[in-house]
């Protein structure tokens, strides 16, 4: 195994300061508004990109929310048109894209998108679909209005810009403005240069991924994930510390995710609790709406946008590396399969992390010992019982995973997000850690 040199959690300040910082890219999105009762102000945001708004929007947190009322006069009383052309259901598939490049409003063509912005109301799901969208009418075929007929031709157009599955093609050209408004506080996908697509018939699940794809607004009402039920909670909870925790560890840690992160996790870890007990007395009652779970709801959109920007300026590892095989291999929801693997991720890597994992700990409980490795089993043994508290699978077999496949789920873990792990596994390594966690 490849270790990565670490440096100790008590260097003095000297030597701090007299480490050298590398070079490194640092991208977010151009304007952030964070707050309660931001939503309103989406009009305003949408007419420093354009004069038209294409929504994509979820099922229950768009098309069937009180949210949308709130929208829509927002942007009428910004004289923004606008009209819905995709609503999700489930994580964004291949289809999902080249159904909605067929079926563009009338009139449009790439070369001139007439002040169009892309307004994503929803989780993840919902904002990585709409950037899909938004960066791929850009980056068409010229001739795509006059001989691009069939379904069949706008999935080679997806297909071809994933990584790893087609041709390679790259986003040469900006996507339209996408302004981004989460309703849930997890994925961190209004703060990422990618989009995760499935594709069930092919058996993959890739990315489009360009800088220029972080969405170019982003706005942030807590308020908007107070109808989430407590899987919801749960699952994407664990998907935001997941990020956290991964990008500060990973071999590909870069100063500033990391410094937001010490900021941010705390909170998140605070939080998540106070939200999981709300939701199993009655969200909708006075625990859902008291100022202590308000205080919680804002502290985990916050943390969800910090995981974001830190995942795509740093990096992640084995936790994300194994969870999207997994969602090919079970369908399971990403922020499930997050939860399920962190605690294993978290002891796979807690020897080489420890100095990182004893300043985690140390941010969240200064109290705690002044031994790194007794501070990082502390914060290891504290995320695993965050996950048992969140209620979700524990093992492999729970998910409906068959233990025939792990040599297939092994030697299918090994993309992007594994190369950052802290400890390079090889298959052999990845399998026998696998079939310690199946039952």
């Amino acid at each position: 195994m490849m270790n990565q040199p670490q440096t100790s959690s008590r260097a003095t300040p000297q030597a701090r300061s007299a480490a050298t910082i590398g070079p490194y890219d640092f991208v977010i999105p151009s304007l952030i508004r964070f707050g309660e009762g931001r939503v309103v102000d989406v009009g305003e945001v949408v007419k420093l990109y354009g004069q038209r708004a294409w929504i994509v929007g979820g099922g229950r947190s768009f098309r069937d929310s009180s949210t949308r009322a709130s929208i829509e006069a927002s942007l009428q009383a910004a004289g923004i048109g606008w009209e819905s052309v995709a609503t999700t259901s489930g994580e964004p598939t291949v289809d999902q894209v080249a159904s909605v490049l067929a079926s563009l409003p009338q009139g449009f063509h790439p070369a001139e998108p007439h002040g169009i912005v892309v307004v994503a109301v929803g989780g993840g799901s919902t904002i990585d679909l709409a950037k899909a969208v938004a960066a791929l009418v850009t980056n068409m075929p010229d001739d795509v209005g006059r001989n691009w007929r069939t379904l069949s031709d706008f999935d080679a157009i997806v297909v071809d810009h994933l990584e790893g599955v087609g041709r390679g093609f790259s986003i040469r050209h900006w996507p339209l403005p996408l302004v981004a408004l989460p309703t849930t506080a997890g994925t961190g996908a209004e703060a990422t240069r990618n989009a995760v697509l499935s594709c069930p018939r092919r058996r993959f699940k890739k990315s489009i991924r360009s800088p220029m794809m972080v969405p170019r607004a982003v706005i942030i009402d807590p308020e908007l994930t107070a109808s989430c039920d407590r899987v919801t909670i749960a699952a994407a909870g664990l998907d935001c510390i997941t990020q956290l925790i991964e990008s500060f560890i990973c071999r590909y840690k870069q100063p500033l995710p990391r410094s937001l992160v010490l900021e941010s996790l705390p909170r998140a870890v605070q939080a998540l609790p106070t939200l999981l007990r709300a939701a199993s007395l009655d969200a909708a009652g006075p625990a859902g709406s008291s100022a202590e779970v308000r205080a919680a709801r804002s502290a985990m959109s916050h943390a969800a946008l910090v995981s974001g920007i830190a995942l795509t300026n740093s990096g992640l590892g084995m936790a994300h590396g194994v969870a999207a095989a997994l969602g090919i291999e079970c369908g399971t929801p990403h922020g499930v399969a997050c939860a399920l693997l962190l605690p294993v991720a978290l002891r796979v890597n807690c020897q080489v992390a420890q100095a990182d994992l004893a300043i985690l700990e140390r941010a969240i409980d200064s109290t705690t010992s002044a031994d790194d490795g007794t501070a990082a089993e502390s914060f290891v043994k504290r995320i695993e019982s965050l996950c048992r508290e969140a209620g979700g699978p524990q093992k492999l077999a729970e998910i409906g995973f068959k233990r025939e496949r792990i040599q297939w789920l092994a030697e299918n873990s090994h993309g992007l997000s594994m190369r950052g792990n802290p400890v390079q596994l090889t298959t052999e390594e990845l399998r026998l850690i696998l079939a310690e966690r199946f039952a």
